[in-house]
Formats: C-alpha cells, structure tokens, sequence
C-alpha cells in the first residue's frame, strides 16, 4: 500500500466516523437522514477508490445497490416527515 492509498482510507474512516456521531447525536430525524445519506455516500466513495486503485469493477453491483437504498431510504423518510407535518396541523 502507498502512503497515498493510506492517507484516503484514514481521511473516508474520520469522515465516518464524524458522520456516525451525527447519526447517533441528532438532533432531529431529518439530521439523521442527511448524515445516513453522507454515510452511504462515503462507503461508496470507498469502493469507488479501492476500485480504481485496484483496476477493477468487481463491486459495481454493490455500489448500485448502495445507491438504490440511499434513494429509497431518502424518499422513505420524506414522506414520513410530510405525512407528519401534515397531521400537526
């Protein structure tokens, strides 16, 4: 491994790290599901770079995976958060 190749896994491993906190802290669930999507964003960011670094494109499924469940999961939740605001009034 290179400095360089380690240098980025450490820089990904902070990021989300400080994104789990934000998960974990809140304050409200809409944070939540922004710091989810960053989550999701930054494991894919990570296999996009073990791809390139690696040249190969063995995990391309997974990542599409990944996208798919960050789209649904944001719709999900925005629905939800409507449907809520709806019913407070």
């Amino acid at each position: 491994m290179t400095v360089l190749t380690i240098v980025i896994y450490a820089v990904f491993g902070v990021a989300a790290l400080l994104t789990l906190w934000r998960i974990v802290r809140g304050p409200s669930i809409l944070d939540r599901a922004v710091a989810s999507d960053v989550l999701l964003t930054e494991v894919m960011c990570v296999l996009g770079a073990e791809m390139a670094i690696n040249h190969h494109t063995r995990t391309l499924p997974v990542l599409l995976i990944i996208a798919a469940v960050g789209v649904f999961g944001s719709i999900s939740i925005a629905r939800f958060v409507a449907r809520r605001d709806n019913n407070d009034r």
